[in-house]
C-alpha cells in the first residue's frame, strides 16, 4: 500500500534533506516539494499567497495520481495550520494510501540558529529564496512565530509523530523517520 508521508517542521530542520534521502532509497517514490512547484508558477513573487494556494492544489492532484499508481509520496513542507494537512490526509484516504504525519522538531533556539546558519551558508538557491521571502514577512520574528504556530498545532494533530532532530546528525533523523514509518 503506498504511503503519503508529510514531513512537517520549522524551516531548516531537515525536511528536504530527509525527503531526498527517502526517495533515493525508495524507487519511484516522489519528493513533492510544494515550494518547488510554486517556483514553476510564473510571477509567483508578485502574489506569493495566491501562488502558494495554486501550488498546494497542484501538489494534491500530483500526490493523488502518484499514489494511485502505487508509489509513495513525500511532502516536505512547513505547515503551521491544519487545512493543507487535512487535504493531504483526505487525499490519502480517497486513494487507499496510508497517511503518515511526521514533525521534525528542535527547540525554538535550535531551529532559529539552524535557519540562520543555513542562510549564511547560501549553498542552495531555494534556501536563499526562503530567507528573502521570510524577510518580507517579518524576518526572525516571523520565524519565531512559525515555530510557535507549529507547537500550538501539535496537540490538535493526535496522529502526528514528533521526531526530534539533532543538528549535524541527519543519519539518526533518517533512522528515526524510518522507524516511525514501520
Amino acid at each position: 500500500m503506498p504511503r503519503l508521508i508529510v514531513l512537517n517542521g520549522p524551516p531548516a530542520i531537515g525536511k528536504s534533506t530527509l525527503a531526498r534521502r527517502y526517495v533515493d532509497d525508495h524507487p519511484l517514490a516522489l519528493n513533492l516539494d510544494v515550494d518547488r512547484v510554486r517556483d514553476l508558477i510564473g510571477g509567483w513573487r508578485d502574489d506569493p499567497h495566491a501562488a502558494g494556494l495554486l501550488a498546494r492544489a497542484i501538489a494534491v492532484a500530483a500526490a493523488a495520481a502518484h499514489l494511485r499508481a502505487g508509489h509513495d509520496v513525500v511532502v516536505p513542507q512547513y505547515l503551521g495550520r491544519p487545512r493543507f494537512l487535512e487535504e493531504l490526509e483526505a487525499t490519502a484516504e480517497a486513494v487507499g494510501a496510508r497517511f503518515h504525519e511526521l514533525v521534525l522538531w528542535d527547540e525554538k533556539h535550535g531551529a532559529l540558529r539552524r535557519f540562520a546558519e543555513r542562510t549564511r551558508a547560501g549553498a542552495d538557491p531555494a534556501h536563499l529564496d526562503a530567507a528573502a521571502h521570510l524577510d518580507t514577512q517579518g524576518g526572525p520574528a516571523e520565524l519565531s512565530a512559525m515555530h510557535d504556530r507549529l507547537a500550538a498545532l501539535l496537540p490538535t494533530r493526535p496522529r502526528a509523530v514528533v521526531v526530534p532532530t539533532r543538528d549535524g546528525d541527519p543519519d539518526q533523523a533518517y533512522r528515526d523517520l524510518l522507524a516511525h514509518l514501520d
